[in-house]
């Protein structure tokens, strides 16, 4: 019989208290929707099943959660007032076993956690994870809903997550950029303050100047006021002596004159000219002085004021000097002011460039894809990753796509086992003719190597000659060509004999008369023909169908061998040595230096270097006489390289036909090869 009352004694106390859950679900501490349905539940699920300690039902959920809101509330408040005839009653109320077996399952996970680490808000939501699965294990009824609530949060979080993972790179490349821009801002910055101090320092400077200037200025003035004002107490005081001697020397005129009359009149019976006359001529004498001082008072009046003329002079000279100094000054602090206002200009130019930049970062930033991961084409590329790094190196992504498409387009003809024969065409070269198809031998690189050495080895079989000495050749045959392009004007591919013999002068200055005259005759000069006369130098440097050049080419490299072997032969004569003794590198260096003392010691080196067979970079600088080779070796391989002189010869002009009788050996004496 107790156990109805019980029941409708809960029923009717729950009903009393109808706003205590919303009271509950309302003020409680910030938490989430599904917490809060999870106490409704909670509230509803255990409402007919727990009972109190005198067998009635506990009212537990509705007024135990209630202890801890009223904390927060207002005292003044309406539901404060309320509530105060039946807070008293929860205080004793016990939390229910289960509930409060999960708050320590869950207090114990929490302290076991290490929640210093980066994924500590992920560790600290697994305890509640599992508080969460137990709660819907153990709601029979709720489960479904509560497992589709905690299935959407998990998407819900998984999505979150992917979406943080993607954004990581961005926001580490944001950052770089960000702090790229913000050195750059400050380099600029810094830079501009440099500028700015430095101009200001020359203003400053300029200023000081200036007004070091007008002080000198208004000392000078202040002086030659000075002088102006000594110059005129000196011109009155030797206006006053002048006047003074002046009158004077008419009192000793009037005296003398007086003396005169005084003589005459005691001396009547003497003879001396007529007194009638004499005073006559006295009284036009002092009709002029009279005049004369009439004049020079006129003269002090009117030009009382006046200088000379050589102090007026020597002032407008030094006033001249000053305005000029000033006009000088004038103009200097112009274009200082003019340069500072370009520098503003140029600081506000950069700023709106600063800015521009700025904006388009941000742009850049917001709207920039991710560039491509050129290693990925290592893989595809023949010869591997380390092949594609040296192609990609110093390219562009523009220029990244020009070598992969031709990369891919040789791999395609390397897969091909025939080509198709080009015919017999005329413009097709001849070692291209070939009717049929062609086997694709597919040479490797070593293959191609060894191929283009062959080539060089045939090419130079027959003069034994090194490559330096055909590079030369080639070089040489350029030079003139520009020269000639230079000289012609007209882009018209025309030059004159005069304008050729003034390019073959500049080009081989040590070349002897006889032998530019050789080659002009090579280039189609003849005795009879004008220096006026025009010809194609284009054709001059065109070679055959079989590769061979013109005859002014050939002449060119004829004489080059012709002055090597001379070269050589005076070299041989200067050591005064026989094809079968040594020959020391001291002796050879001196020997050198002799008969060419325009040779300079980067090519003095290399000609020993080859002569001895020595590195440059261990050329012994003293005189060592340890180093020795037999004069004929060295001769053999100076003759293989690039040797030639440099410049004329000592003393040319006083050696005279001596000089061209030593140098006209026998073929046989010409150069120590032709001797094997």
């Amino acid at each position: 019989m107790a156990y109805p009352e019980s029941r409708d004694y809960s029923v009717s106390k729950s009903r009393k208290y109808p706003r205590s859950s919303e009271v509950t679900i309302d003020d409680s501490l910030p938490e989430s929707k599904s917490t809060q349905k999870f106490k409704l539940s909670q509230k509803r699920k255990t409402l007919p099943v727990q009972f109190s300690v005198n067998g009635h039902l506990s009212p537990w959920p509705t007024y135990a959660s209630c202890q801890t809101i009223l904390q927060n509330r207002k005292p003044c408040s309406d539901d404060g007032q309320k509530r105060t005839s039946w807070q008293q009653q929860s205080i004793g109320v016990a939390k229910p076993r289960y509930l409060e077996q999960l708050e320590n399952y869950l207090r114990k996970e929490l302290l076991l956690l290490d929640l210093g680490t980066d994924s500590a808000q992920e560790l600290r939501l697994q305890p509640y994870r599992e508080v969460f699965e137990f709660f819907i294990e153990d709601f029979k009824t709720y489960k479904p809903l509560l497992s589709s609530i905690k299935n959407a949060y998990e998407v819900m979080l998984a999505h979150q997550r992917e979406k943080i993972r993607a954004l990581e790179p961005l926001k580490a490349k944001l950052i770089t950029m960000s702090e790229d821009c913000n050195e750059r801002i400050l380099a600029m910055r810094a830079e501009e303050k440099y500028e700015i101090a430095m101009l200001k320092k020359e203003k400053m400077n300029l200023l000081k100047l200036i007004d070091k200037k007008n002080e000198e200025k208004i000392s000078l003035q202040s002086e030659v006021s000075k002088l102006r004002k000594n110059l005129a107490e000196e011109y009155l005081h030797y206006l006053t002596e002048r006047d003074a001697r002046k009158i004077l020397i008419a009192d000793l005129n009037e005296l003398r004159y007086q003396r005169e009359d005084m003589s005459l009149a005691q001396a009547p019976g003497v003879w001396g000219e007529d007194p009638v006359k004499l005073t006559l001529a006295l009284k036009m004498t002092r009709q002029d002085l009279t005049r004369t001082q009439m004049e020079l008072n006129t003269m002090k009046a009117n030009f009382g004021d006046v200088v000379p003329r050589r102090d007026f002079e020597m002032q407008e000279k030094t006033n001249k000097d000053l305005q000029e100094q000033l006009d000088s000054l004038r103009a200097d602090y112009e274009e200082v002011r003019k340069e500072h206002e370009i520098l503003l200009q140029l600081h506000m130019t950069t700023l709106k460039e600063r800015d521009q930049f700025s904006s388009e970062l941000q742009d850049i930033q917001r709207t920039s894809t991710p560039r491509p991961d050129w290693t990925k084409c290592g893989d595809i590329v023949a010869g591997g990753p380390d092949r594609w790094q040296v192609l990609a190196e110093g390219k562009n992504s523009d220029q990244l796509v020009d070598v992969l498409l031709e990369e891919i387009g040789e791999g395609l003809l390397r897969e091909k086992d025939f080509f198709p024969g080009l015919g017999y065409g005329e413009a097709i070269p001849p070692f291209l003719r070939f009717d049929g198809p062609v086997q694709n031998k597919k040479p490797s690189k070593k293959d191609v190597v060894n191929l283009l050495k062959d080539a060089w080895k045939e090419r130079l079989a027959e003069e034994q000659l090194t490559e330096s000495v055909y590079i030369n050749q080639k070089e040489t045959t350029a030079q003139l060509l520009k020269e000639m392009i230079n000289a012609d004007s007209q882009n018209e591919g025309l030059i004159t004999m005069e304008q050729l013999s003034t390019i073959l002068r500049n080009t081989f200055p040590v070349k002897t008369e006889e032998h530019i005259q050789e080659l002009m005759e090579a280039a189609g000069w003849h005795p009879n023909s004008s220096n006026a006369d025009l010809f194609d130098y284009r054709l001059l440097f065109t070679e055959n169908e079989e590769g061979q050049s013109e005859p002014f080419v050939q002449k060119v490299w004829e004489q080059y061998m012709v002055e090597k072997d001379e070269y050589l032969q005076e070299l041989k004569q200067e050591l005064g040595l026989e094809l079968y003794e040594d020959v020391t590198l001291a002796k050879m260096r001196r020997a050198l230096m002799t008969i060419d003392p325009t040779l300079d010691k980067q090519n003095l080196n290399t000609h020993l270097s080859w002569a001895f067979q020595i590195p440059v970079s261990e050329m012994p600088e003293d005189e060592d006489e340890n180093i020795v080779t037999r004069l004929q070796t060295a001769m053999e391989r100076l003759y293989m390289t690039d040797v030639k002189r440099t410049g004329p010869r000592e003393s040319e002009s006083l050696r005279g036909s001596q000089t061209k009788a030593t140098q006209q050996p026998s073929q046989e004496e010409v150069f120590p090869v032709h001797l094997l």
